[in-house]
């Protein structure tokens, strides 16, 4: 079983893969998928966990659009602004 630490260790880990394999800054990333600086920071410094959810959506995005991007096709994205009309 692994310990706390640990567990923290493979997530920050991860999240860089992620980040690393979009060749983005943490802040061009944190934009990206609409995530606050902080908490991107926080995060991949170990300092914060982040939902193990969310890790995986995220990764599974990074998947997907690669994914799309290797076969050329485009998908429309409806951007959501926060503004319930």
């Amino acid at each position: 079983m692994k310990s706390i630490r640990e567990d923290l260790q493979e997530q920050v880990d991860k999240l860089r893969t992620v980040r690393s394999e979009t060749g983005m800054t943490r802040i061009a990333f944190s934009q990206y998928m609409g995530i606050p600086l902080r908490n991107l920071e926080d995060w991949e410094a170990g300092r914060r966990k982040m939902p193990d959810y969310l890790l995986r959506l995220i990764a599974y995005y990074n998947r997907m659009e690669r994914y799309l991007n290797e076969r050329h096709i485009e998908v429309e994205e409806e951007w959501y602004d926060g503004n319930d009309k």
